[in-house]
């Protein structure tokens, strides 16, 4: 039995070896180039900075540094290691969802219109534009097939470097609350956030995106699963219900839709232990999220925190595997990739932005409405740009998955005008 599971090991992280003759579409050159090498590599980029940097907390907090510390570093290690305790003169109200002046049924269905509009072409922009990154060659011609970018990392980089900024300047421009949590907590969520996003992005090369799109909206199977066996948290019939629908639905889809070309056994198994990963590490960082907003922090200031450390973490991993410097040159070599890129994170960073609005102004269950629209139109325009069959019977499956979370939100929302106490939303702060 040992054996058998050390061969599926294998053939994960090995996916040339179970191709059974077939030659995937983007075989490794090397075994350095394998997914799982990569990731080990990566990990051990962020564990150097993680490691020494929560030793020197643990350092700080046994010496009772807030106590005794003084000199030049003591403001710098009080922000990073103990935070600022909000005084209530600082204090600005992170007031909820509020009615506007302009009440008008005219003025809301347009301010409704906007949130809709931009979430949905932020991320169908992102969407079409991850799979053309990750799964399509760049410099192609008549002679020549081009070289493909695989440096997943890398592209991680420019979507956060742009997401701090973006956080940076709004926090500037727009008075925020007085800052109180430790800096260094905002590390555990961008590491997970990091390499959640790698994940996601190195799935590409393996299974297509209509597939990726379906493994995120049932990770709710997973969450409720965590749920009940961790927290020995209770569920409604309704959320067995919704649960049950959505396995059936991807189900259906993945049983009755044809392999893609070149696709083998191994590589899909590949594909799925790399889902199951950003699922795991996304809702790890939803949940750090939702620890954190308790310094009573806005949504921005988050942005800014977890990008921070998203930033460094992987422009330390980059120079120390060298990888920067190519990357850098990859775009220099193909400048489509490099607008590419640059899209994608403008795309990235504005759907943050679009998701706080919509948040603020509609509420939690229109923005879980308008993004469960955007994951179906998604697969369908990846399907009408990148040509992914899809059968009648896997086609009624992503009906039925997208089904069942409308009557998940519509539900929830039932529950909460009868005053009853309905499961968190989780935090949408990053997601992507």
């Amino acid at each position: 039995m040992d054996a058998r599971w050390w061969a599926v090991v294998v053939l994960a992280a090995l996916p040339s070896l179970g191709a059974g003759g077939e030659t995937p579409e983007a075989p490794p050159e090397s075994w350095t180039q394998l997914w799982f090498f990569r990731f080990l590599v990566n990990a051990a980029g962020y564990a150097s900075f993680m490691v020494p940097g929560y030793l020197m907390v643990q350092y700080f907090r046994r010496k009772n540094y807030l106590e005794t510390g003084r000199g030049l570093c003591f403001p710098l290690v009080k922000t990073c290691v103990f935070g600022n305790e909000p005084k209530a003169s600082d204090e600005v109200p992170l007031a909820s969802r509020s009615e506007p002046a302009e009440t008008t049924p005219t003025w809301q269905a347009l301010k409704l219109l906007f949130c809709g509009a931009g979430l949905q072409v932020s991320y169908l922009t992102w969407g079409v534009l991850q799979e053309r990154v990750m799964t399509r060659s760049y410099g192609a011609t008549a002679t020549s097939p081009g070289e493909r970018f695989t440096d997943s990392q890398f592209l991680v980089l420019m979507n956060r470097v742009l997401a701090l900024v973006v956080a940076g300047v709004y926090c500037t421009l727009c008075k925020q609350p007085r800052h109180g949590a430790p800096m260094y907590r905002y590390s555990f969520a961008s590491l997970s956030n990091v390499l959640s996003s790698w994940c996601q992005y190195e799935a590409l090369k393996f299974v297509s995106f209509p597939t990726q799109v379906l493994a995120k909206a049932s990770k709710v199977i997973p969450v409720m699963l965590m749920g009940k066996l961790v927290s020995r948290r209770s569920y409604e019939h309704w959320e067995y219900l919704t649960a049950g629908l959505i396995s059936i639905g991807v189900s259906m889809f993945l049983l009755s839709s044809g392999p893609e070309p070149r696709s083998s056994p191994a590589t899909t198994l590949s594909g799925l232990i790399l889902l199951a990963g950003y699922i795991a590490f996304d809702s790890f960082t939803s949940n750090w999220q939702d620890a954190l907003f308790a310094y009573k922090m806005s949504s921005v200031q988050m942005m800014f925190g977890v990008n921070f450390f998203s930033c460094l973490f992987t422009v330390g991993s980059l120079l120390e595997q060298g990888a920067l410097l190519e990357g850098t040159r990859f775009m220099g070599r193909h400048s489509e990739f490099a607008a590419h890129a640059l899209l994608l994170s403008v795309c990235s960073a504005c759907g943050q932005l679009f998701i706080f609005y919509t948040i603020g102004q509609f509420g939690a269950a229109i923005f879980t409405i308008i993004m469960t629209l955007r994951q179906a139109f998604a697969i369908l325009l990846s399907c009408l740009l990148y040509g992914h069959t899809v059968t009648v019977v896997g086609g009624l499956g992503v009906a039925v998955v997208f089904a069942a979370l409308l009557l998940r939100v519509y539900a929830r929302g039932r529950l909460k005008q009868r005053g009853k106490k309905a499961v968190p939303v989780e935090s949408p702060v990053q997601k992507v």
